[in-house]
């Protein structure tokens, strides 16, 4: 699956995008996470894991804490990727992008 797939998949959820919310301006633990949320242990490890396969979301482990934060590069980068795609011009400027990339390289 590519990853535009998979961030859509990860963004099909409310669960999931209540988490990236809550990530918007901090890090949180799994436990700080899952004490907003009724939700089983497994079931919370289950979304997070989602969000991290979609690269949206970075764990790291923090001496017993696994700690969350947003990856802001990769959905920002994803969602531009896929509208421009999407736009009839897009794919146009795209090309044309790729040209000027080709032309400086060649500088």
């Amino acid at each position: 699956m590519d990853n535009i797939n998979l961030v859509f998949e990860a963004l099909s959820s409310t669960p999931r995008r209540k988490i990236l919310n809550y990530l918007s301006a901090t890090s949180l633990t799994a436990g700080e996470i899952a004490e907003r949320f009724e939700m089983s242990k497994p079931a919370m490890s289950k979304h997070l894991k989602i969000l991290q396969t979609a690269n949206l979301i970075n764990g790291e482990k923090k001496g017993q804490f696994m700690h969350y934060s947003l990856n802001r590069d990769n959905l920002v980068t994803s969602l531009h990727d896929f509208t421009a795609n999407l736009c009839p011009v897009g794919s146009v400027l795209k090309k044309e992008s790729k040209k000027m990339a080709d032309d400086n390289e060649g500088s």
